[in-house]
């Protein structure tokens, strides 16, 4: 640890600020309205904080007075409807893949932390501890809150009068808990495995009416707003014969209402059976929501983009609300119902497929208003009684939280922002189109140094998700906005980096993020990173002898793969908590346990082993660091550990940095830190001495 600050030190010294000013910057993010009152988190060096403001004046004030980096979340940030109560949940990895509401210490004290449901008086005052639990839900009268805790439902008065007790019990796990708008009723789902049901609860003594049960996968319950019917979403179970592992068969999906006095339900919208026609995998899948004027509106991938649309609540012909080459999500209803905000790709300029702005959509009508337009980047809209708010960052400003009233924009909490922080020494990334093997244009965004004219160290860049995307600017998830933070410091140091925006990531189209032969199938994706290392190749500033790659997650997993097969073009790598082989721990194919096989289950075991990283080890030469934290809750640790075996054996050269109790999405501002140090220093070592 002592040589690596010495290292950080030794690059801050070279750049126009340092890594600390660089990662200063705050991050906003849980931004919720109730009447005409905000309240939102922000992660100010590790510190998570509430921040509330209330109109019209809309002065921001810290709620909470929390002051350790010590990792722990604060999600599902909700106001009460009397706007008396904020209600939120502290701790849990609430973006890992398993065990996510289980307690993270990534600080490793000595006492463990809890996942606790919090109330804090809007006005002020401490943060009473509700209960252990996770999502909660206010009740619409703003008494009770309703949460979920080991799979089933319980309740506890939200100013912590009462201690929470279990509000029912039934088979299955329960979840998506939805208050009926008079709160004398709660909707559910019980997931029991092979299928899932949603159900109806009214009190102790009344049966749980469940709706239309079948084999079925039913979920996203949504109330009508009289309270007389329910929306919800029905998707087929698994089950039959072994179906192709290499050409997944569609998976369609529909539209059901449901009388909530008989449970009786009828289809009003089925989707198309090809493989665009799947549920949408954006931020809130279908989107589901009952509106005003007797639509429903929902999320389709039917003309091969991610659009909204609505549907007469009796059924009829859908009526499409967006087109045209961009995607919606961050979609949240306006309180009165009529309206739809989106955080969308779209905008006057042809850049903004790689920015994000706000839409304004009518619920009955395909008259959707860009509400944002120009160079920024804006994201998570709410509407209040008399303002838009929404989160707002450039390729310069970090995130900050902005109201727009009458017209104009107000940036809440300025002071968050440290007054040394080097918003004018950051670079503009470029946009650059270039071509995969196959010819399918790939957007990517190049860093370019300030300054200088011999030629240059490069890196690309790659995402995680992999259903993610880079934009021109700061990024509106905290890991990314990580990434980015590092990105202008490595273009800072003098390397030119470019981000790629490879195939399976979302902004360009279902078929480009349902890519043929992608993934376990073939990784044909690794063709766009590949294509990337071309591009800087043939750049004119760029040494072509002296290029690297880096990338954390499935980002790390395309690294590894760069390495194990072009090391003649990638001359070091960072791998950070990638995926190495896929016939260890959760990441093995799909399995044929039973009597009957899938029809290619062979030749895709196959093809599933060439995709992995492993496979190649035999060409892999260029040096790599790998990092991982060993609370992973995405990517197994043992798939490093495996790893470095392999590379030992043959003598591929490595450097290691494990994080203990650290989770995948690294919930310590001080090991943010670490990476983005070690990350330069090791690239400044093995690139600048070719």
């Amino acid at each position: 640890m002592h040589l690596l600050l010495l290292a950080a030190l030794t690059l801050q010294a070279q750049s126009p600020f340092t890594l600390e000013q660089i990662k200063s910057y705050p991050f906003p993010n849980e931004l919720t309205a109730s009447g005409n009152k905000l309240a939102w988190a922000v992660n100010e060096q590790g510190r998570r904080n509430i921040y509330v403001a209330e109109g019209p004046a809309y002065t921001a004030r810290r709620l909470t007075n929390y002051k350790l980096d010590d990792g722990q979340e604060l999600t599902s940030l909700a106001i009460s409807p009397d706007g008396k109560f904020v209600v939120v949940v502290r701790g849990g990895e609430h973006g890992s893949n398993w065990d996510v509401t289980q307690p993270v210490n990534p600080a490793s004290l000595p006492t463990p932390f809890k996942v606790q449901i919090l109330a804090i008086p809007f006005a002020g005052g401490e943060p009473k501890a509700l209960a252990e639990g996770d999502l909660p839900e206010i009740s619409p009268n703003s008494d009770q809150v309703l949460f979920q805790r080991q799979g089933g439902l319980y309740i506890v008065p939200i100013d912590g009068s009462k201690p929470a007790k279990s509000l029912l019990t039934a088979r299955g796990s329960l979840s998506q808990a939805q208050w009926s708008p008079d709160g004398s009723r709660v909707a559910f789902v019980s997931n029991r495995n092979t299928h899932s049901l949603i159900g109806i609860y009214q009190s102790d003594t009344t049966p749980i009416l469940w709706l239309s049960p079948t084999t079925n996968r039913d979920a996203s319950p949504r109330w009508s707003p009289d309270g007389k019917q329910l929306a919800f979403t029905r998707q087929p179970s698994q089950g039959g014969e072994p179906r192709s592992i290499l050409n997944p068969e569609p998976t369609p999906w529909s539209i059901f209402t449901a009388n909530a006095s008989t449970g009786e339900a009828k289809r009003i919208w089925s989707s198309g059976n090809s493989r665009r026609d799947a549920m949408p995998t954006t931020h809130g899948q279908a989107n589901l929501n009952w509106a005003a004027r007797g639509r429903i509106t929902f999320l389709s991938n039917a003309d091969g983009w991610p659009h909204l649309y609505s549907i007469p609540e009796d059924g009829g012909t859908p009526l499409q609300l967006t087109s045209g080459r961009f995607m919606n999500e961050y979609i949240n209803l306006s309180p009165d119902k009529t309206y739809l905000l989106s955080t969308a790709n779209t905008g006057p300029d042809s850049k903004d497929i790689d920015r994000r702005h706000i839409l304004k959509i009518p619920v009955d009508s395909a008259k959707a208003q860009v509400l944002t337009p120009g160079t920024g980047i804006e994201w998570t809209a709410v509407s209040t009684t008399d303002a838009l708010a929404y989160i707002a960052a450039t390729a310069q400003a970090p995130p900050m939280v902005t109201v727009l009233t009458q017209g104009k924009p107000q940036t809440l909490a300025p002071e968050t922002l440290p007054a040394n922080y080097p918003t004018r020494d950051l670079v503009t990334p470029q946009q650059v189109i270039f071509n995969a093997p196959d010819g399918t244009p790939i957007h990517g965004q190049l860093f370019l140094p300030k300054g200088g004219t011999a030629k240059k160290s490069a890196l690309v860049y790659v995402h995680g998700g992999p259903p993610r995307q880079m934009l021109l600017g700061w990024h509106y998830g905290d890991y990314y906005a990580n990434a980015y933070a590092t990105n202008q410091y490595l273009a800072s140091r003098g390397f030119i980096v470019l981000s790629v925006n490879y195939r399976l990531g979302i902004g360009y189209g279902a078929d480009f993020q349902q890519a043929s032969n992608a993934g376990n199938r073939g990784a044909s994706e690794y063709g766009d990173v590949l294509a990337a290392g071309e591009f800087l190749k043939a750049h004119p500033q760029v040494a072509p002898n002296r290029i690297g790659v880096y990338g954390g997650s499935y980002g790390g997993y395309l690294t590894a793969l760069a390495l194990a097969r072009n090391s003649n073009l990638f001359a070091a790598g960072v791998d950070i908590h990638g995926v190495h082989n896929r016939f260890i721990g959760r990441n093995r194919p799909a399995s044929d346990a039973g009597y009957e096989k899938s029809p290619d289950a062979s030749e895709a075991r196959d093809i599933s082993w060439t995709s992995s990283p492993v496979a190649d080890i035999a060409t892999w030469k260029s040096p790599v660091l790998l990092i991982h934290g060993d609370d992973d809750r995405n990517v197994e640790f043992i798939q490093t550990v495996d790893l470095t075996h392999r590379l030992q054996k043959h003598k591929v050269p490595y450097e290691e940095i494990v994080i203990p109790d650290d989770t995948h999405h690294f919930l310590r501002h001080t090991n943010w830190l670490k990476i983005a140090a070690a990350t330069a220093d090791f690239f400044d070592r093995k690139l600048s001495s070719r």
